[in-house]
């Protein structure tokens, strides 16, 4: 070729790498393995370049270290089964299957060109009945050990979707996906107790040493362990049944300021009162159209309903509360009920003053601020002070004077204790993990409900209990309901009459154990223990920081669950060595607006950029920018690699996603970026085919310069791949380039240094590597070449720079030997014309030489 043509290129190695299986994952005792995964995408239709960023950071661990010699899984398939495939179906009179694995075919056909090195072998979906056959049997086997159950629990309820959805799907009130006000329902539910392991899951946190502090600082956090006290409180003009309320309370020490008690509206209590009281029943039905997650609640207006019943302090029993149903109060934390203390709780308060109940201040500022300080029955705020915060009690218990919040809580729990007030217990925010979901496009839960033998698990000879094709998506909810022949089954126990279960799993228990599946993907069995005890665990996995809880969180319980069931090793109880949570890829969103000022949304290759300002290139109409906006499909600022590779190469876009920012950090995509990573891949070609063509000698000293700048470039840019400074990796690599371009070496060490370029970058731009490493006479594929090694005595400089200051100001510079002795450095310091200037004839008060870093001069 004249030049560099990546079209030739890329499709050339890509072939070669397949033929050879380069990446194809065999075990192999001799070598170390190596497990690198990124959590797999979602079927939605094309990939974008933030997909290939997130791959891309795989893909160059994965050929780095194939290079160093280990034994390398790298995998990729396709978490596939949810809640879009329907609605594509609903949308289209298509069905959920052909729409899900269109969109796998378009996406493979997208990432193949890229070059990533993946053991397509080993490929599947979620929604392939090989694989969520399996899952069924890990569930059967789950079930069998007790680690999941069923039992009521109350829900949110998308009446358009007609499923239950988790409460991070919830936004302001609506299902993510219809939009529709949510209701709280009462439904039988399947679930995983996964709280059971609460203490296990936040206690291993502290051996994740290569986890981001970040990402387990949010799971410690959603585990939520606490100290309290469990309490009751005897009621006053309860009904029958209802002579306590139990409250669990992490701050005891502030018992003696409440105020009211408040319960959720799904407390066992607001659900008898409902029964016989249309007020109450309406404000409960109500709040349980509202959003459910914390972030809902903490937003939403604090309403409350007096129900008449009062609660007797534990303290004073003629100290009465008043008992309300809050809307910012949830049946899953705690007990479903609280007591509300205003002056150190701002809910509370914002609550006590709407409702004009009492406000007692039960602590104070320890000391310094007496003057400033407001008490929140004065009108001042509520005073929340960290626990770990010394202040003064004005209220307390014996012994609570000035003291730590935290001193205070402990001192609260043992004066409750002593007086058979409550027991101090720790508790745990997280709950069971609620499994199912009424829709089609699922795992389906292989129970079969039998009225004589009650809830009966399928045989595992039976599985997979797949899913039936012929549905209908005309009319809402769960077509699994409406298919007789699918439905109704005879019981496996006893033969008679049954029915399925129509539930299908929540979409994250697929993916919480993929990643033991693809260690051996066709086993008949969910896994091979030889292949898991071998490959596992993952020793980097690499994703997106917003599956820092569930999925994460998920993934750590299922580990631990398929060890008790037998298909884990116990060292895969953490599944995950190693973490990575990558920044995103941005781009300018581009858009004009109709005439009713609803804004359209323009893809990048639609505009023309000119003077600072964006034109449509069709009509010249100008159109508005908003900058480094996060890609997304609805405002059409997303980039199809398939168009960069058309345009630049694969190995243009895997370059430029790494080089422009630190990987954990977002990156912006722009074309200009985009042009000059192809020129500067373009100069690598021309220098290699210069050096290909060259026959030239040059000096000794020359040659050892370039050897010890190439030396340099194999210890930098090993040191970022291993730490994942990909994009300084790549700036050693810029400036390693112009060294051998201007290089005065000859050709056997231009020769040399281009090789270990190519090999450096390999990992990140492999095809080019692989054709520059042939031209240059390279044995074998590139992929295959072990990594260099830097000498660490080339490394080192022969001579060494000296400043030279003059009473403390820099006056000359002088270079020496680096191993030259102080009396000479002496002597040639004294000789240098600035500092004989300095001089004026006369000698120096004293010289102060710094071996290999300053010499000092005062005169």
């Amino acid at each position: 070729m004249s030049r560099y043509t990546p079209s030739e290129i890329e499709p050339k190695w890509q072939s070669a790498w397949e033929e050879a299986k380069t990446f194809r994952a065999t075990r192999d005792g001799d070598k170390p393995k190596y497990y690198v995964l990124e959590m797999f995408p979602y079927p939605s239709g094309r990939i974008h370049i933030g997909h290939v960023r997130n791959y891309t950071m795989g893909d160059v661990i994965a050929r780095y270290k194939l290079a160093t010699g280990h034994n390398v899984l790298h995998p990729m398939g396709f978490d596939a089964f949810g809640m879009p495939a329907e609605n594509a179906a609903m949308a289209s009179g298509g069905h959920p299957k052909d729409w899900t694995y269109s969109n796998i075919d378009t996406m493979v056909a997208q990432m193949k060109p890229l070059g990533f090195g993946l053991d397509w072998s080993r490929m599947f979906a979620t929604c392939d009945p090989e694989y969520y056959g399996q899952q069924q049997a890990l569930f059967l086997d789950f079930l069998e050990k007790g680690l999941v159950y069923r039992k009521n629990a109350v829900v949110n309820w998308d009446p358009v979707d007609m499923t239950v959805l988790a409460n991070e799907q919830v936004e302001n009130g609506r299902g993510w996906r219809s939009g529709a006000l949510v209701e709280r329902r009462e439904l039988t539910q399947w679930f995983f107790r996964i709280s059971e392991h609460s203490e296990e899951l936040l206690e291993a946190l502290d051996g994740l040493d290569d986890w981001p502090a970040k990402v387990k600082l949010m799971q410690a956090n959603w585990i939520g362990r606490s100290r309290g006290l469990q309490f009751a409180f005897s009621t006053a003009g309860a009904p029958d049944g209802f002579d306590r309320i139990e409250v669990y309370t992490t701050r005891p020490d502030t018992l003696m300021g409440a105020s009211f008690v408040g319960i959720s509206p799904d407390h066992p209590l607001a659900r008898a009162l409902e029964r016989d009281t249309p007020e109450v029943a309406a404000f409960c039905e109500e709040c349980r159209r509202m959003g459910t997650s914390e972030e809902e609640l903490e937003k939403a207006e604090k309403r409350g309903l007096n129900t008449g019943i009062t609660v007797r302090h534990p303290f004073d029993t003629s100290w009465e509360l008043p008992v309300y149903i809050a809307n910012f109060i949830l049946m899953d934390y705690g007990t479903g009920a609280i007591f509300g203390c205003p002056a150190h709780d701002q809910r509370d308060l914002d609550f006590a003053r709407k409702y004009e109940l009492p406000v007692a201040t039960v602590f104070a500022p320890a000391m310094g601020e007496e003057g400033t300080f407001i008490l929140p029955e004065e009108g001042g705020p509520a005073y929340v002070p960290p626990k770990q915060e010394t202040v003064r009690y004005l209220k307390g218990f014996a012994g609570q004077e000035a003291q730590t919040g935290e001193e205070a809580v402990e001192a609260a729990i043992a004066f409750c204790e002593e007086n058979a007030v409550g027991q101090g217990v720790t508790k745990f925010r997280l709950r069971d993990w609620g499994l199912s979901r009424q829709r089609y496009w699922g795992c389906p839960i292989p129970v079969v409900h039998c009225d004589a033998c009650g809830v009966v698990p399928e045989k595992k000879e039976n599985l997979p209990v797949q899913l039936p094709d012929d549905v209908s998506f005309d009319v809402p909810g769960n077509p699994l309901d409406r298919h007789p022949t699918w439905r109704d089954v005879p019981c496996p126990e006893c033969g008679k009459a049954a029915k399925r279960e129509t539930d299908t799993m929540d979409t994250f228990v697929d993916s919480s154990w993929y990643f033991a599946r693809f260690t051996a993907p066709r086993a008949e069995t969910p896994t091979d223990m030889d292949a898991a005890t071998y490959w596992m665990n993952v020793d980097q996995y690499i994703g997106g920081i917003e599956h820092a809880i569930l999925h994460l969180l998920y993934a750590r319980f299922f580990a631990r669950a398929m060890v008790m069931t037998g298909h884990l090793p116990e060292s895969a109880k953490e599944p995950f060595n190693a973490l990575f949570t990558q920044g995103m890829v941005t781009h300018a969103i581009y858009q004009t607006k109709r005439g009713d000022d609803r804004p359209v949304y323009h893809y990048p290759e639609e505009v023309e950029l000119r003077d600072g300002k964006a034109f449509l290139r069709e009509s010249g109409a100008e159109v508005e920018v908003i900058p480094s906006a996060k890609m997304s499909k609805s405002k059409n600022n997303v980039v199809d690699p398939v168009a960069i590779i058309d345009q630049y190469g694969a190995d243009t876009a895997r370059w430029f996603v790494l080089s422009d920012s630190p990987p954990e950090r977002d990156v912006e995509w722009t074309a200009a970026g985009a042009e000059a990573a192809n020129r500067h891949l373009a100069r690598v070609w021309r220098i290699a085919r210069d050096v290909a063509d060259s026959d030239a000698s040059g000096s000794d000293e020359a040659d050892q310069a370039l050897l010890r700048e190439m030396h340099k470039a194999i210890h930098d840019v090993t040191g970022g791949v291993e730490s994942f400074g990909f994009n300084a990796a790549i700036a050693k690599l810029y400036a390693f380039t112009s060294v051998l371009q201007k290089s005065d070496a000859g050709t056997a060490a231009k020769r040399e240094a281009a090789k270990v370029l190519a090999q450096l970058m390999a990992p990140i731009t492999p095809h080019l590597a692989e054709e520059v490493w042939q031209m240059l006479g390279g044995e074998g594929l590139v992929a295959n070449a072990p990594w260099p090694v830097a000498d660490e005595a080339m490394m080192v400089e022969d001579t060494v720079t000296l400043p030279i200051q003059v009473n403390g100001k820099r006056r000359a510079e002088i270079q020496v030997p680096r191993d030259m002795g102080k009396a000479e450095v002496e002597e040639l310091a004294l000789s240098h014309h600035a500092v004989l200037k300095a001089l004026d004839g006369g000698s120096p008060k004293k010289v102060i030489v710094v071996p290999g870093r300053i010499v000092n001069v005062v005169v």
